[in-house]
């Protein structure tokens, strides 16, 4: 049985909840419940704290768990980043009242900066050559400034709503971060084993993500001028159809260039276009 910790609330537990349900990992109930079991794969998840996560992995309670990259960098603990996962994408952000003018990080010095981030605030600082009182604080650092607890803070960015909210802009960005997959140095194989299954169904999901398949009719004697235009991921599969001249043509297309790709086909005669989202993809 393969352990994994994540976050018991938040947008980090629901993101991470929806991908364990899309790698087909089944769990009961979960209302109130510390640790649940899959129902159909040798795993049980342990909630916790999103700051609890990295100590639980490096010391073995959890042989896995996925958390922020600011929560891991922050903490420094002995575990190992086994995959990024893409999601949960944010930013560590200095920012100040949007009222000042900005002349660049050395307004920091001798200033109080607010945040729940101290260890990789100061490293910044000091490859900033920047002296600032860093005031610990958890839960709503956005508002020490407009309290008077603080001068500036340093904390998460997502959409930024929130510092418009309290009056704040944001003017260095120290780090980007996304939700990581991290493990136990120390796992036994049989561990391993079941946690190679698991990447190998996060990996499905992975790359089916942004992708479409499409099916379409061709006229034959414009196929190869088609098949020049789909950057799929192999040949596409063609079929003759019952119409003479015809054929059928299966393909996968990115999401990112799918307009552009089917006004091209529609352009070659390509009829009856026929476009399906992709839940699994392995290659």
């Amino acid at each position: 049985m393969l352990r994994i910790a994540v976050q018991a609330k938040g947008r980090l537990y629901d993101e991470t909840m929806s991908f364990l349900e899309e790698s087909d990992i089944k769990l009961s109930a979960m209302k109130r419940s510390l640790l649940v079991q899959s129902s159909n794969f040798p795993l049980e998840v342990l909630f916790l704290r999103d700051d609890d996560i990295p100590q639980s992995v490096a010391t073995g309670v959890a042989d896995i768990g996925i958390v922020g990259e600011n929560e891991f960098v922050e903490k420094k603990e002995d575990a190992e980043i086994v995959k990024r996962l893409g999601f949960s994408k944010c930013r560590l952000s200095l920012a100040m009242p949007k009222d000042i003018e900005y002349p660049g990080v050395t307004w920091f010095e001798g200033r109080k900066i607010a945040t729940s981030y101290p260890g990789i605030l100061s490293a910044y600082l000091k490859e900033q050559g920047v002296s600032a009182e860093i005031h610990v604080i958890t839960g709503s650092v956005e508002v020490a400034p407009g309290i008077g607890l603080a001068d500036a803070i340093f904390d998460i960015v997502s959409s930024g709503s929130t510092l418009v909210s309290n009056r704040l802009k944001e003017v260095e960005v120290v780090m980007k971060s996304e939700a990581l997959l991290i493990g136990n140095k120390n796992m036994s194989e049989e561990k391993l084993e079941i946690l190679r299954e698991l990447l190998f169904r996060m990996d499905a999901v992975k790359t089916a993500e942004d992708k479409k398949y499409v099916l379409m009719n061709a006229p034959k004697d414009k196929l190869d001028e088609i098949v020049s235009v789909l950057p799929g991921m192999k040949s596409p599969t063609v079929m003759p159809l019952a119409q003479e001249g015809w054929c059928s043509v299966h393909t996968v297309l990115d999401e990112k260039c799918f307009w552009e790709i089917i006004g091209k086909l529609k352009a070659l005669g390509a009829e009856g276009i026929l476009v399906l989202p992709i839940e699994k993809m392995i290659l």
